[in-house]
């Protein structure tokens, strides 16, 4: 055994990609070695020849956060099930180690089998937010693979990509064979057995992404054409060959009860971001915020069965040994069968102590019964998200909230124990005025006073408002999907206003302020609605030094200012104008289900401040329908209860003006 400064202890025996020097001086070495908890092996497997396929699933961020994203767990665990697969885990290293590999020439390796990530058939990258691009090229370089597709050989794994990301893959076209547009639980499978039948039968990479094309959800960027206009924008997109489709369909899990689901989830050696066992309840989303790209993207909303989760929460926790477990969907609340889940949670948990995690709760609907039945664990802060401080505002981005609602939700909140309460709030939405801004501030007074008016008596100590603004980006598949942004100096004002109006209230004391950095609000914008003409861009920027862009301490605007100038790119081209709606986009190609139709009367109705009632209120006609099921076709009872009536993909969907069914 030897040990490290960090404490940390290994067995130098093992197959190791690192020798023993590296791993004694670098920060965090178990981020390097795999063999967690839970981790699966199949080397044996592979000695005896009976692997077909080994596929290295990347998540392109430090381990801690990787570690921390269920996809990938989900991924590996589909895929491992397959008797002649082997889907293992890779990570971008940190700066140190990256130095010392760039400078040694070390492969990069996935941490499984510790071999090296070239000699694999797939390397699958998730793309979870636009500031990862350059560690992707990292990820690259370091594994010895071309970056560019067109550069690729046979001897090259195949590089592929999935994620919210990928629903605008084009400023990455250049770097990626394919990807894979949707939910990996319907035809990951078939993407990973064509590929070995095709290599059985000697056939070409070519000829695999050629008839990979084929399968439902495959983008494959080299089999299509892009011209431009004089003035910048996108004239055409059309497919090199008459058997390439026009239009790439996302892929829907409709079951989600019988899909893949990690029974023993990953346990690591060291903290990581979320160190706890997910239990994905649901997803989609009834709400239709408007800025929000997960509620368009995920639609329809699909609940997982009771008796399911039930199982599932078992399974996990005993075989994790963890202390916590994390309902996860995009509105919590909204699952239909929440309490009945808590009451198990709580009565087959509490003696163990496991506390209960419920994010993603909506203050509206959030009972009084609830938060007592999860204080009884353990109490924390309670987080919300009223987005905007107007109801002017909230009626335009389609929250669905009143001011009574955040009222009477605090006051629930407050009676029930809390004492600490975060409000996550944007800026530099559509319409936005100086009003809107400073009503963030009265908002959160108003909420302080909520809380004072309890007696004192009564009181769990002094009231901690923390009020938090991201800046907001416009994403594809949403009704602000034509919206225009603001230069870094003008997000930072908006928040210099909100800043002063707090100051000015009389609990400013109990009120704390947070913003997040405007410049990789500004590079997030770029590439969220940018094209292949980036893919330049990204790549000078990592060569000349563009890594970790996520991470304050390592983000350098400078670097991409540079990388702009010397591509002849303007990047306010992607940022600053308002798009039309009858311009062509870069993600017109790809259909989620939700119309673009759709998204032009919601972008319609949002400058006139009208709300659209969520999904299980009225059916808006968005088009989702046509995924067969879901809160589509549930048949709501008196008594509040549903059931649901599928139908099949190919029923079609009328809607006038108004998109009313």
């Amino acid at each position: 055994m030897i040990m490290n400064n960090n404490g940390f202890t290994y067995n130098s025996n093992s197959k190791l990609a690192l020798p023993d020097d590296v791993l004694l001086k670098i920060e965090k070495p178990a981020r390097y070695i795999g063999g967690e908890v839970n981790s699966v092996d199949k080397r044996e497997l592979l000695e005896n020849g009976k692997i077909s396929v080994r596929y290295a699933m990347c998540f392109p961020d430090v381990y801690e956060i990787g570690m921390s994203h269920l996809g990938i767990q989900i991924i590996c665990e589909q895929l491992n099930r397959l008797p002649d697969v082997w889907c293992e885990r890779v990570y971008s290293p940190w700066p140190d180690l990256h130095r010392v590999m760039k400078e040694r020439g070390i492969p990069l390796f996935a941490l499984e089998s510790q071999d090296p990530v070239k000699d694999f058939d797939f390397l699958g990258i998730t793309l979870q937010y636009e500031l990862c691009y350059a560690n992707i090229l990292q990820i690259l370089d370091l594994a010895g693979i071309p970056l560019h597709a067109a550069d690729r050989g046979e001897d090259c794994p195949i590089v592929c990509a999935g994620g919210p990301c990928t629903y605008n893959p084009e400023p990455l076209a250049d770097f990626f064979d394919f990807f894979y547009i949707g939910e990996s639980e319907t035809v990951m499978n078939d993407i990973v057995l064509l590929r070995r039948d095709m290599k059985e039968a000697g056939k070409s990479r070519k000829e695999y992404l050629r008839e990979l094309s084929h399968i439902p959800g495959m983008y494959v960027p080299s089999l299509y054409d892009v011209a431009y206009n004089e003035d910048g924008t996108l004239a055409s997109f059309t497919p090199k060959y008459p058997d390439v489709p026009e239009k790439v369909l996302k892929q829907t899990c409709m079951e989600l009860s019988e899909a893949p689901y990690p029974e023993k989830p990953l346990v690591p050696y060291i903290k990581v971001t979320q160190d706890r066992v997910v239990l994905e309840i649901m997803r989609g989303c009834i709400r239709g915020c408007r800025f929000c790209q997960a509620g368009m993207l995920y639609r329809p909303l699909r609940e997982k069965s009771l008796e399911m989760l039930k199982r599932e929460a078992d399974l996990m926790l005993s075989g994790t040994g963890q202390e916590e477990i994390s309902l996860s969907s995009l509105s919590s609340s909204d699952y239909s069968k929440l309490p009945e889940l808590l009451d198990y949670l709580i009565s087959n948990f509490r003696a163990k102590s496991i506390n209960i995690s419920l994010p993603s709760l909506r203050i509206d609907n959030f009972s009084l019964d609830v938060m007592s039945k999860v204080q009884d664990v353990k109490k924390s802060s309670l987080t919300f998200a009223p987005e905007a401080g107007t109801q002017r505002l909230r009626d335009v981005i389609n929250k669905g909230i009143t001011e009574e609602d955040i009222m009477k939700g605090s006051s629930a909140a407050f009676h029930g124990g809390w004492n600490k309460v975060k409000l996550y709030f944007m800026l530099g939405l559509p319409t936005e005025t100086e009003e809107d801004m400073k009503g963030i501030a009265h908002l959160a007074q108003a909420i302080c006073d909520n809380y004072y008016e309890i007696p004192k008596s009564e009181r769990s100590g002094k009231c901690e408002i923390t009020v938090s603004t991201s800046f907001f980006v416009p994403k594809p598949f949403t009704p602000f999907q034509w919206a225009p942004m603001y230069r870094q100096d003008d997000y930072l004002a908006r928040a210099q206003i909100v800043k002063n109006e707090i100051r000015s209230m009389k609990n400013q004391k109990s009120i704390r302020y947070m913003w997040h950095e405007a410049n990789g609000t500004v590079l997030e914008g770029v590439f969220a609605r940018g094209d292949r003409r980036l893919s330049p861009v990204i790549e000078y920027a990592y060569r000349h030094g563009a890594l970790f862009d996520a991470w304050t301490d390592f983000f350098k605007m400078d670097t991409w200012m540079d990388a702009f100038k010397a591509c002849g790119v303007d990047h306010e081209f992607y940022t600053l104008r308002e798009r039309d709606v009858n311009e062509l986009l870069p993600w017109d190609f790809i259909d989620i289900g939700v119309t673009r139709r759709f998204m032009e009367l919601e972008w319609k109705r949002a400058k006139e401040g009208r709300v659209t009632p969520n999904c299980r209120e009225k059916c808006s006609g968005c088009g989702a329908k046509v995924f067969g099921g879901g809160v589509c076709f549930e048949e709501r009872h008196e008594d509040g209860s549903s059931v649901i009536s599928w139908k099949s993909r190919d029923e079609v969907m009328h809607t006038d003006e108004e998109g009313t069914v």
